[in-house]
């Protein structure tokens, strides 16, 4: 995901590499959330700053780390000695379930493959006042807020019928980080299909969801921190359904999956 921050740790170790003519290796691997797909709003030039918003990828870019640091050094016109040790045997539809590799966690919130399928839907929401379980036993795998009707948004996330996922009320009090000790109730997310679920879609049904039931509790407007996509809040915020709010990003997402067909390593 865009925001994910290993990547951008690895644009700044570029930079410097090529400020003082050091030789850079990128030892790949595969993308766990698969290379196939691209979704989401594209970030704009103008807001390509700070460490999470670090380049002008969509949210979910279907890139390698490799294949990253070759869009990286193009577009920044780094004069960098970049090799990149590809991995083998790898496709790009293959999530990291299909490899038959062993999941070592690259962060304490990330341990099981339920929480990385999920990440890019939760974590689209995790700038704003929800709990998206960290401090739980299932980080990533549900939103809740002392304020929230769980039962009722399960209800109504349910309802909506959104292709691949379910959604179930839940009671928590996390240990750490947003409502910590607080007690929360919220939904549950499981990916019941994972040829058909969405995450980016999946986040924005949710957003609607909360602000059609709290509008008043729930700090929507944090959500641009990760969105980073003013249509597409505008359009959340007057109601629009997931197909309106898809259209405010669908050209500058063409154009980046046209460009970024040259930096693949993969098929």
């Amino acid at each position: 995901m865009r925001f994910y921050t290993y990547a951008s740790t690895m644009k700044r170790a570029m930079k410097v590499a090529a400020e003082r003519r050091l030789r850079f290796v990128v030892l790949d691997r595969p993308n766990p959330i698969g290379g196939a797909f691209v979704q989401g709003p594209v970030l704009a030039e103008a807001d390509v700053k700070g460490f999470v918003n670090h380049h002008a990828l969509p949210l979910r870019h279907g890139m390698t780390m490799g294949e990253l640091a070759r869009l990286f050094a193009a577009d920044d016109e780094l004069d960098l000695e970049l090799e990149v040790v590809k991995t083998i045997g790898w496709r790009r539809k293959e999530t990291f379930d299909r490899t038959g590799l062993t999941w070592t966690a690259p962060s304490p919130n990330l341990r099981s493959l339920r929480s990385v399928a999920l990440y890019p839907a939760v974590g689209l929401l995790e700038s704003t006042n929800v709990s998206v379980g960290r401090g739980t036993d299932m980080p990533f795998e549900l939103v809740a807020a002392p304020w929230m009707d769980g039962p009722a948004v399960a209800k109504r996330l349910n309802e909506a019928a959104i292709a691949g996922v379910a959604f179930e009320p839940l009671t928590i009090t996390p240990k750490s980080s947003v409502h910590a000790n607080k007690r929360c109730r919220g939904v549950r997310i499981t990916v019941n299909d994972p040829t058909r679920f969405e995450p980016i879609r999946t986040a924005i049904a949710i957003a609607a969801v909360l602000r059609e039931l709290h509008p008043d509790d729930w700090s929507f407007d944090g959500m641009d921190r990760m969105l980073r996509h003013p249509p597409a809040m505008d359009a959340i915020r007057a109601g629009k359904g997931l197909a309106d709010v898809e259209a405010t990003w669908a050209r500058d997402l063409a154009s980046f999956k046209a460009r970024r067909e040259r930096f693949l390593l993969y098929r």
